[in-house]
């Protein structure tokens, strides 16, 4: 043990509403907007578990109505991936991202001060600017991997740049590799 004091992050939790559109399937976007983070940049429906009283598939459900006004049944909800995060400026969290292809309603923008688009995107036609974090989390998705590292450095940008990639993809026991034990 260290003996200073524990290392806390914040915990998000973003949705990866999947439709089948009529050229292949479709995940929803939303654009922050306003004086929130990365404003102007396409992300998932996304916010943070409200205290230790709120698991993170009540705060995904809570969070895609206030966000879309899409009602999704917590039995619907699938594990993706989650992936550790620092940003550019240096502040880490750890972002549970959760697949839903069944819900009620239309989406539509329902806090437009953090939010100002809501809208269908091929997976191989993705809007820019998209913000990093959000770009790895579904880069991960794709890839089925459970875990994700995605560790940002001073002076990276916050919106996805191939060329500036610090994906870490961490794959789980049984992709290729002999776990211990196992005949």
């Amino acid at each position: 043990m260290s003996g200073g004091e524990r290392h806390t992050v914040p915990v998000d939790v973003h949705v990866i509403a999947v439709r089948e559109g009529e050229k292949g399937p479709q995940v929803l976007l939303s654009r922050r907007a306003g004086t929130v983070y990365a404003a102007g940049h396409w992300h998932f429906p996304s916010g943070h578990v409200d205290g230790p009283f709120e698991d993170v598939v009540t705060a995904l459900v809570r969070e895609t109505y206030e966000e879309t006004g899409l009602v999704v049944d917590p039995d619907d909800v699938r594990a993706a991936v989650t992936v550790h995060h620092r940003a550019p400026a240096g502040s880490a969290r750890v972002g549970f991202f959760f697949e839903v292809r069944r819900w009620s309603g239309t989406p539509e923008v329902r806090e437009p001060a953090v939010c100002d688009a809501v809208d269908w995107f091929a997976f191989d036609a993705l809007p820019e600017p998209m913000v990093a974090y959000c770009r790895a989390g579904l880069e991960a998705y794709r890839a089925g991997v459970p875990v994700a590292l995605h560790f940002q450095e001073p002076g990276d940008p916050i919106s996805h740049d191939p060329a500036v990639d610090r994906l870490r993809l961490v794959p789980a026991p049984g992709c290729g590799e002999r776990r211990p034990g196992l005949r």
